[in-house]
């Protein structure tokens, strides 16, 4: 243990004061090489004195000069490597061969001639291991303290049993360096843990600068998410990184390691805790039945699709009209049904269909033959500038789409369909919100026909934005920051509300399994996120600063580009004003006006033709005389 401490003091001494502790050494090595030279030519320790110390002064007489004309003393000897050594081996056998022959062919009274051929052997060998010591000690520490010094320094937030197996699990990493907790608990406040001191949390901002802190790492799995909200809003004032770990849930297997590291989910950020589900909601519609999901490629699709495939279906189907999204989700789903056969539960079968809703013979021809009990549709085109731009397809797709696959349904006496609806339904300012509202009103009319409402429950939900779903801001702004802005925000007043995907894909299945026919269920989103906010949080919490007016030098500008075509300021979730609670904290059941089938198959047929002349200005007009509140962008 001492050697180790002894690197950085030697390192620091001055370039003369170790040419001279080498030069005492060597002198040294000198004198010990006569004497052990003495000792294997007697079989006799013997004392330095008289003709001994004459072969001692001989020899450190040549040497030193000879190690002065080589350079021995002008390497360093963090660096020795080879060639040093070579130099060394040429220094010794020109002081070899002068010293031999001295003592041996001239020789001198009382001295063995043996003695001028093993100590210069002797000399080599004590040299030649000194230096090569010298590179390994001081060479391998010098270099392992400039990595360190290249590791990021973080914090670990959280001095408990997570905390500590986090510190333990980093201790010989070289990712990163742990040089001390941060920690709500006052008790904590100043102790050590493991060698690291454990600081108060409002000392962050003046740690970072004394310990060249670059990341806190939050080792804080149980807590619930408001408190994490202003913990790292705390933390965001300090330009530090921040990463963390995953829910206890998914650390439930006791051991922490340092690939759990992640980086922080803007999930983190909205301030509430999600609902636990209800598990009988879950499997109602879903245990060893037939699931069929459109749209199962995309974000919300696949989720829905893992939430099922963990209620036990006895056979899931996957229709998507992406070849790559369906080839990729059906890879995932077909390693993870293998992995539950393999754990012993039941045997679930994946059937992958290439094709689109729109297709209402293939679509028949499906559902004939897998036989649902429930369908639950997000086959759709959410991007709103992209449907603006293609409306026509925008239009046929999500409306028609969804009037296609819900007849089949009801024709072929499908139990259950479930439309995944979208906030932007409500009041629409834009051809996606239309469609979306004209898709609900088809499931409304469906429901409520004596004949076919009969057959098949059809219901919808309608949920907000879903974080890091392909149509959502938070992967646009984590690509942004990584590439060094600038931050490409629409309106600094632009305000949305968000859910994480899996907590939408589960409230999705337990509405489902409440509905009658023709209900509308809203989810809770809680409070809108305002836009600009969320963007200067990812900034601060990536350890970075939002450059303005305020703040000219810092490192990524959120530039404001205007409202998009048909884009709102705010979106609603309700159309009406009367929601009616569930059973479920966060499901709401709201009454929405729509037309009966009867009236509504005319108009739909008019927009038909409208969509063949592929003219904006007629389709907006057949559409506000259809969907009620309908604004479109001018």
């Amino acid at each position: 243990m001492l050697l180790p401490q002894l690197v950085m003091p030697v390192l620091r001494l001055p370039r003369i004061a170790k040419r001279f502790i080498v030069l005492i050494l060597d002198i040294s090595f000198c004198i010990l090489a006569v004497w052990l030279a003495y000792y294997l030519r007697l079989g006799q320790w013997v004392a330095l004195s008289g003709d001994p110390a004459l072969a001692v002064y001989v020899s450190l007489a040549l040497a030193l000069p000879i190690f002065i004309a080589f350079g021995l003393y002008r390497a360093i000897f963090r660096y020795s490597g080879w060639p040093a050594l070579m130099t060394v081996a040429k220094a010794c056998a020109a002081y070899g061969f002068i010293y031999a022959a001295l003592i041996t062919t001239f020789g001198f009274s009382g001295i063995p001639r043996t003695i001028g051929i093993i100590q210069p052997i002797l000399l080599l060998l004590l040299v030649g291991a000194s230096r090569a010591f010298a590179s390994y000690w001081l060479g391998s520490s010098y270099r392992q303290q400039l990595k360190l010094g290249a590791v990021p320094r973080v914090l670990i937030y959280g001095a408990g049993s997570t905390g500590r197996q986090l510190a333990a699990a980093l201790r010989n990493s070289h990712q990163m360096r742990v040089v001390g907790f941060l920690d709500d608990d006052a008790v904590l406040w100043g102790q050590s843990l493991n060698g690291l001191t454990i600081y108060k949390p409002s000392e962050l901002p003046n740690l970072v600068s004394s310990l060249s802190i670059s990341d806190v790492l939050l080792a804080l799995p149980s807590i619930k998410r408001q408190r994490r909200n202003e913990i790292l809003t705390s933390i965001a004032k300090s330009k530090v990184s921040v990463r963390t770990l995953p829910s206890v849930t998914d650390l439930a297997r006791g051991k922490v390691t340092a690939s759990d590291i992640r980086e922080l989910d803007i999930e983190d950020l909205l301030g509430r805790d999600p609902v636990n589900p209800d598990p009988h909601l879950l499997k109602e519609n879903i245990y060893q039945q037939v699931v069929l999901v459109t749209g199962a490629g995309g974000s919300i699709g696949s989720e829905l699709c893992r939430q099922i495939l963990a209620q036990y279906p006895c056979k899931l189907v996957l229709v998507d009209q992406s070849e790559y999204a369906l080839y990729r989700i059906e890879q995932e789903l077909q390693k993870s049904a293998e992995e539950l056969v393999f754990e012993g539960a039941v045997t679930v079968t994946i059937v992958p269909i290439l094709a689109s809703v729109r297709n209402e013979q293939l679509m028949r021809k499906v559902v004939e033959q897998y036989k649902p009990t429930i369908i639950f549709h997000a086959a759709a085109y959410k991007h709103v500038p992209l449907v603006e731009a293609n409306f026509a397809e925008g239009i046929l797709n999500n409306a028609f789409g969804t009037l296609a696959i819900a007849t089949v349904a009801a024709q072929l006496g499908v139990p259950r369909f479930i439309l995944i609806s979208t906030d932007k339904a409500v009041r629409p300012t834009n051809i996606m919100g239309a469609s979306k509202r004209l898709a609900e009103m088809v499931l409304q009319a469906l429901a409520a026909d004596e004949t076919l409402g009969k057959n098949t429950i059809f219901s919808m939900v309608r949920f907000g934005n879903v974080l890091d779903s392909s149509g959502s801001v938070v992967p646009l702004f984590r690509r942004q920051i990584a590439d060094g802005g600038p931050i490409t925000l629409t309106h600094p007043e632009v305000t949305r509300y968000f859910m994480t995907i899996p907590e939408a894909a589960q409230l999705v299945i337990q509405a489902g399994a409440m509905a009658n026919g023709g209900d509308v269920y809203v989810l809770d989103m809680g409070e809108p996120v305002k836009i600009a906010d969320l963007a200067r949080h990812m900034v601060e919490l990536s350890g970075l600063e939002v450059r303005d007016i305020e703040n000219p030098e810092g490192d990524i500008e959120i530039e404001i580009t205007g409202l998009r075509p048909g884009e709102k300021l705010y979106e609603e979730l309700l159309i009406g004003d009367n929601p009616q609670p569930t059973s479920h904290p966060r499901i709401l059941k709201a009454h929405e006006d729509f037309l009966s089938l009867s009236d509504l198959e005319p108009l739909l047929a008019e927009l038909t033709s409208s969509l063949t002349l592929n003219s904006i200005n007629a389709i907006q007009v057949k559409l506000k005389a259809i969907v009620s509140g309908y604004q479109p962008h001018i």
